[in-house]
């Protein structure tokens, strides 16, 4: 049995009766019912992930995945390749914006080389799991192979795994990589069913022109490799990206040992439709940070069943959707255990009949 098959097999439902004893604590804080809304909603989840009456959000962490895509050759945008080793380094130094977020939050920031097309120097903060110096271009062959594939969410899994080791009660995933919005809006496109033209977005702003061409070679790639579905390995290795790969091996590892995973946008939300293809049971365990303004995000995040906590028109990528996010969550549990309840503050709580 292979490290994938063991991880899918350690998911198990939410704990329901944590999930019930969460609601009726919630029903008697003092507030009216149902008054804090998704917080409300997030605290019930957490019980349910954690297994615990008084879920806590203390250890937070941020893993940022990076790798470059061969389908840049197809000339499918105005950023050079080189930007995603140069914004990997910009990252260890603290100078970008989940930098800036992840401290304000809280959170530690774990950076991985999945498939970076240069040499990188590992460091305290940059972990080297590289799969390949970036994939194939996906319009001439698979863009991995399947020990590739299979290799990066192994990788996903494996790092989750030592940051759990640490101390960990929520994780949140990242990206970067040029060329990724295009990788994701080709699996966007496969799982869902829906037209290429409809999930593609502008990236890091194309125009017009450019944004037809991009659409014409994610169409191009899929007439060429026509990946199933049904097989979602297939998939990641016919189009993916070493990143998404590894993503999906965050959340399905996460999900394995009951750390919620607060995802990010486009990239992460392709990611999680190959790890929900894998393993159904692992999207209970994932929180949508924000909706982003790519166009084929709202459509994963529907097809997924997910509901996105904010909408701040965001499409920066590196995870800073996801850390907006964890802040979110921890106030979540935060009014859970901290706010007290109309027993305990002694206030008299409203009688239904009376209105």
């Amino acid at each position: 049995m292979n490290k994938l098959t063991r991880t899918i097999e350690m998911i198990k439902p939410l704990d329901r009766a944590k999930m019930a004893e969460v609601q009726l604590r919630q029903d008697n804080l003092t507030k009216p019912a149902g008054s804090l809304g998704r917080l409300e909603e997030l605290s019930i989840q957490l019980a349910g992930i954690q297994g615990k009456a008084r879920p806590r959000i203390e250890d937070k962490a941020m893993i940022t995945m990076a790798g470059d895509h061969g389908v840049l050759a197809e000339k499918i945008g105005d950023w050079p390749q080189e930007v995603t080793a140069q914004m990997v380094e910009n990252f260890v130094q603290g100078g970008a914006g989940i930098n800036v977020l992840a401290r304000q939050v809280g959170a530690r920031i774990t950076f991985v080389d999945m498939g970076v097309a240069s040499d990188l120097k590992p460091g305290p903060m940059l972990v080297i799991r590289k799969i390949g110096y970036g994939t194939q271009n996906m319009c001439l062959g698979p863009a991995m192979t399947s020990e590739q594939a299979m290799k990066a969410i192994e990788a996903g899994i494996d790092i989750v795994s030592g940051e759990a080791d640490r101390g960990l009660d929520i994780v949140g995933t990242g990206d970067m990589g040029i060329g990724n919005t295009t990788a994701s809006a080709a699996i966007c496109a496969v799982m869902t069913g829906k037209p290429v033209s409809e999930v593609t977005g502008r990236g890091t702003g194309l125009t017009d022109e450019q944004l037809a061409h991009k659409i014409d070679v994610i169409n191009r790639a899929l007439a060429m490799s026509q990946p199933d579905r049904s097989r979602p390995l297939e998939v990641l290795a016919k189009v993916g990206g070493f990143e998404i790969g590894g993503l999906c091996g965050v959340m399905l590892g996460a999900a394995a040992k009951r750390i919620p995973v607060v995802i990010d946008g486009f990239i992460s939300g392709a990611a999680a439709l190959i790890a929900v293809a894998l393993a159904p049971q692992v999207k209970d365990f994932i929180i949508a940070a924000h909706v982003s303004a790519e166009p084929g995000h709202p459509i994963i995040l529907k097809h997924l069943g997910l509901k996105p906590l904010f909408d701040l028109n965001m499409r920066l990528g590196e995870g800073t959707g996801a850390a907006l996010g964890i802040f979110l969550v921890e106030a979540a549990a935060r009014i859970l255990n901290e706010m007290a309840t109309f027993a305990e503050a002694g206030v008299s709580e409203g009688d239904e009949s009376d209105n």
